[in-house]
């Protein structure tokens, strides 16, 4: 009986969230649904322990509907699999907002106004024990507007009853060799509080 309940809640949470993607889809709600290509919903596990949360789409995630796959979602990936991870299992990946900003600007505070219960959505379904925000826009956007990502990255915090850890944005990894050092540490944060809240026998290939 346990298990039958199990799955039909399972299947009303699928359902949930294919009504959800549906609607993002569909959305209409701000000026950027007229400039963008694609909606980048997000992907990843719907199931995921840990989600990453960055800024919006850039160029490439516009044309491919598909949130960091540029040069700075390659350099994410290969963190993630250096930390034991991927999208496909252990990650579900968004943004803030959900279409592309004009010329890779930053998401207008309107913009991420109504954009952001989307979001809000997709962590009540998805459900993850950890968030790692990915840059200032995601930090600024989720937890506080006037927070800054150079004075908190690394910090665990606590919002909503969920672990929250603000690390650098790839793309500036990409900008500034110098952060990619600070960056790792904080991985490595993300790896020790992964073991500690969901498997303590995580494999990771160097932490």
């Amino acid at each position: 009986m346990a298990t039958r309940k199990a799955a039909k809640c399972y299947e009303l949470k699928m359902n949930e969230f294919e009504l959800l993607k549906q609607e993002v889809n569909q959305c209409t709600k701000c000026s950027l649904s007229k400039t963008r290509t694609h909606v980048v919903f997000g992907e990843g596990n719907r199931n995921a322990e840990i989600m990453c949360i960055g800024e919006g789409p850039g160029y490439y995630e516009d044309i491919q509907g598909r949130p960091f796959v540029g040069k700075s979602g390659q350099l994410l990936d290969k963190i993630l699999d250096v930390c034991g991870f991927n999208r496909n299992e252990h990650v579900f990946i968004a943004n803030i907002v959900k279409c592309r900003p004009p010329n890779n600007r930053d998401p207008l505070p309107e913009e991420r106004e109504t954009c952001i219960p989307h979001l809000y959505k997709q962590i009540e379904l998805i459900k993850p024990k950890i968030i790692v925000l990915l840059g200032a826009t995601a930090l600024k956007g989720l937890i506080d507007p006037n927070a800054k990502i150079t004075q908190v990255r690394g910090q665990w915090m606590q919002w909503k009853d969920l672990w929250v850890l603000p690390t650098f944005h790839p793309s500036a990894l990409l900008r500034n060799e110098k952060l990619k050092r600070p960056a790792w540490e904080d991985f490595k944060k993300l790896v020790a509080k992964y073991r500690q809240l969901v498997n303590e026998n995580h494999f990771s290939k160097h932490c």
